[in-house]
Order: structure tokens, then C-alpha cells, then sequence
């Protein structure tokens, strides 16, 4: 890997990480047209630490309270009930799912996984996803002629059964094109919590399970399958470009729909789909290790 590939796919990396349209899936479908060689799974797991960092920094005081309470709460029963501690239970539990797929399903996911065809699919498919729910957040948030507004739940309300589905939705996202927030918002926004409650569940739910991977996948850049100075320099782009993205993000979902989201991800795998179908692109573009 060269060192403007680097640049580039942590630019993607940083820019498409929190956005609900896949962050593996576009640095796949990038080396795919660029004629490159696909970056595999080890690079993504590894460049994810980048933008995992972003969310650490963001969510600093959140993270150091759940993390402080939860400590307490082993030894103190009665901080047992308080919220903060709980939400370190909740996200230890909803990283299960993720852990125990990643583990069985590895050799998929660095391999048959990452057919351009099952990521045109996922694009697709969890587009519409995203869509209905979001549009039934809408519905619940302004009500209709016949319909008082419905009261959204918030991470106060956030429970074990819940947690785990959260995490289920996560997991999801080990297939490319599916999108780490895409999903766990997507199931979030369908148990009727909040577009922002399921947002920041999904981030703090996502740091246990991306600095465990990357880790897990350090051993293929000490093995020779990763070049150390291109994917550190491209972790720490993904990084810089993170943090704007999670900033910007996070006041973005409090006012406005995923629609836009829903509407590219849908139109990117039809382009897919028919640059596959026509034999301009292989579905196997880039697959060989470089």
C-alpha cells in the first residue's frame, strides 16, 4: 500500500465511520475502483482504533462517569442502581453478540464477506431499513391529525433485553455494507428510543467491540498482511477527520431525518449492482492480497 492510499482510505475511513452508510463497505468499494488492492479486513479493524479514538475524546466525561460508577457499583450496592453504572453493565452485555460472531464468523468476514454483490445487497437492503424506521421515529415525534405525539424512550429507559438487541444489530455489521450505526440506530429507532439516545448507545456500544478487533488484528500487521507506517498514518487520519464527523454528526441527527443517508445508500448499490451486471466491475475486484 502506498502512502496516497493511505491518505485516502483514512479519509474514508474518518468521513464514513459514523455515518450510517458503512465505513468497510466504502473502503472496499474505493480500492475497488481505484484499481487497488482491497485494504482487508486487518486494515479496516485497524484504522477503526482511529476513529474509535475520536469517539473516546468526545465522549470523554460521559465514558469516564459510566466508567467511574460501574467500578463503584461492584463494591458499593448501592450505586447498583444508579443509571451510569448500569449503562457499564449494559454495554459490556451488548458487546457479547459482536464478540462471539466476530470470533465464529472470522474467515467469512476477511473473505466471502466482502463480494461487491452481498455489499451491493446490504446497501440496499438496510437503506430501507433505515428509511421505515426513521420514518416511524418521525411519526411517533410529530404526531398526526389523529395522533398525539408519542413519547420516545431515552438511555434512562435502556434495559438488558434491549441491550442485547442493540448489540445483535451491531454484529450485523460484520458483513460490509451493513453500517455499525446504520444497524444498532436502525433497531434502536424500531424499539422507540430516541434518534440521539440511539446514536450515543450505538457509540459507546461500538468501543469495547473496535479496539478488541483492532487489537485482535494488530498481529497481522507484525505478521507482514499489514504495512505499519501506511495504516498508522491512515488510523490517524481517520482520527482527525472522525472527531469533525461524530461533532457534526450528533447535531445533525437532533433536528434532521436519515433520509438523505437512506437515499445514497439505496442509489449506490443499484450503481453497484449495475456496474457488476455489466461486467464493468468484478465482484471480486481487488480481492488479491497486495
Amino acid at each position: 500500500m502506498s502512502w496516497f492510499e493511505s491518505l485516502i482510505l483514512g479519509l474514508v475511513q474518518g468521513l464514513t465511520e459514523f455515518l450510517p452508510i458503512s465505513s468497510s463497505a466504502h473502503l472496499r468499494l474505493t480500492a475497488a475502483f481505484a484499481g487497488w488492492h482491497d485494504p482487508g479486513a486487518a486494515f479496516t479493524a485497524i484504522t477503526q482504533i482511529g476513529t474509535e479514538a475520536a469517539v473516546l475524546i468526545y465522549f470523554r466525561k460521559d465514558i469516564a462517569r459510566i466508567i467511574s460508577a460501574w467500578f463503584r457499583s461492584l463494591t458499593n450496592k448501592a450505586m447498583r442502581s444508579d443509571h451510569d453504572a448500569q449503562m457499564g453493565w449494559l454495554v459490556i452485555v451488548g458487546s457479547i453478540p459482536i464478540g462471539v460472531l466476530g470470533v465464529t464468523f472470522k474467515d467469512q468476514i476477511e473473505g466471502p464477506f466482502r463480494d461487491l454483490r452481498l455489499i451491493a445487497t446490504t446497501l440496499i437492503v438496510m437503506g430501507v431499513i433505515l428509511g421505515i424506521a426513521d420514518r416511524l421515529a418521525a411519526r411517533d415525534e410529530t404526531g398526526g391529525k389523529h395522533r398525539a405525539v408519542k413519547e420516545r424512550k431515552t438511555l434512562k429507559e435502556l434495559n438488558v433485553r434491549d441491550g442485547l438487541i442493540f448489540g445483535f444489530c451491531q454484529a450485523l455489521a460484520l458483513v460490509p455494507g451493513v453500517s455499525r450505526s446504520g444497524a444498532t440506530i436502525s433497531g434502536g429507532l424500531l424499539m422507540g428510543y430516541t434518534r440521539e439516545a440511539a446514536a450515543r448507545y450505538s457509540f459507546l456500544l461500538a468501543i469495547p467491540a473496535v479496539l478488541a478487533s483492532g487489537a485482535f488484528e494488530l498481529k497481522d500487521a507484525g505478521e507482514g498482511h499489514v504495512s505499519w507506517g501506511p495504516t498508522i498514518f491512515a488510523t490517524i487520519i481517520a482520527f482527525v477527520v472522525g472527531y469533525a464527523v461524530i461533532a457534526w454528526f450528533m447535531k445533525f441527527i437532533t433536528t434532521k431525518s436519515f433520509m438523505p443517508f437512506v437515499i445514497y445508500r439505496v442509489l449506490l448499490g443499484i450503481v453497484l449492482f449495475a456496474l457488476v451486471g455489466t461486467d464493468t466491475l468484478s465482484p471480486h475486484a481487488g480481492e488479491s492480497a497486495g
